[in-house]
């Protein structure tokens, strides 16, 4: 009799499970009608210090909200020799790498840059890659404009797309040469008193690819007088644009106000991933 009495509720059990299934597969289908599907994949590069952990919270939500399902790790070691962590099916679109340099305080950018060249070519003959995105923060930001400095008009390299610039100190940083509501903006953008690494900086437009390259340049104010994330200034990350003025194909800032926007909140906070997202993907 016991037996008997447990068929039917099991049975209902397996129908509802198997229904809830069906229905979020279907919603996962929806979402992921929203976005552009390509082989383009998206590098995300960490700030000083820091790691691809700062990095899973954002390709996590990109993964959540449909975008993809794929998502590797390229480690730099620190002789600069690239392994990759997972793999990619020859199915796989809009993949995502987390990239992590394990000499993480290193703060030569140049060098930095030199390892993301070697990522960008380890994945250029294990996948064939021709096109980049990247995704970046703090430092991250630094690595990729020197990257771009040295190799941007390099035609056998992947091409730069679409870049996202988060809480980017191109024109100094609060405690080490730059203090708080130091750094004013002329009226065409270039900052009053530049930095030698903005100086250096200044050739971007003759490395980057002419009207190639979509930008989106998200910033942080704590709204506590500062005008900053606490870290970055944002005349210091706004003054992103006036470098790329010549160059950019598009050009977007997005400010992040209040708790949210504070330096290293910045890459886990839910309104810089939907940004990142639809900036990215979206159709």
């Amino acid at each position: 009799m016991k037996r008997k009495f447990w068929w039917p509720i099991l049975l209902l059990v397996v129908l509802i499970f198997g229904g809830w299934l069906i229905v979020s597969q279907s919603l996962r289908d929806n979402a992921s009608q929203q976005y552009e599907k390509t082989k383009v994949p998206t590098l995300f590069l960490h700030g000083y210090g820091s790691s691809h952990r700062a990095e899973e919270h954002m390709t996590q939500a990109i993964v959540k909200a449909g975008v993809t399902q794929n998502v590797i790790r390229a480690t730099v070691a620190k002789d600069g020799t690239v392994k990759l962590q997972g793999a990619l099916p020859q199915s796989a679109y809009n993949p995502l790498v987390e990239v992590e340099f394990e000499d993480n305080k290193n703060a030569n950018y140049r060098q930095n840059g030199v390892w993301l060249k070697n990522v960008l070519v380890k994945l250029q003959k294990t996948y064939g890659f021709k096109k980049f995105n990247a995704v970046a923060h703090s430092m991250g930001n630094l690595t990729l404009a020197y990257y771009m400095l040295d190799n941007g008009q390099n035609k056998k390299l992947p091409q730069l797309q679409k870049q996202v610039n988060i809480a980017g100190h191109y024109n100094g940083i609060i405690g080490m040469d730059d203090q708080a509501n130091q750094m004013q903006l002329e009226e065409d953008g270039a900052p009053k008193q530049m930095t030698g690494t903005y100086q250096q900086l200044l050739k971007l437009d003759d490395s980057y690819p002419k009207k190639q390259v979509s930008v989106l340049n998200i910033y942080g104010d704590l709204n506590d007088g500062s005008d900053s994330d606490g870290r970055v200034s944002n005349n210091s990350s706004r003054s992103e644009k006036y470098l790329l003025q010549e160059v950019y194909r598009s050009y977007q800032e997005l400010e992040i106000k209040g708790e949210g926007g504070q330096h290293s909140k910045l890459h886990e906070n839910r309104q810089v991933d939907r940004a990142i997202i639809n900036f990215i993907w979206k159709k």
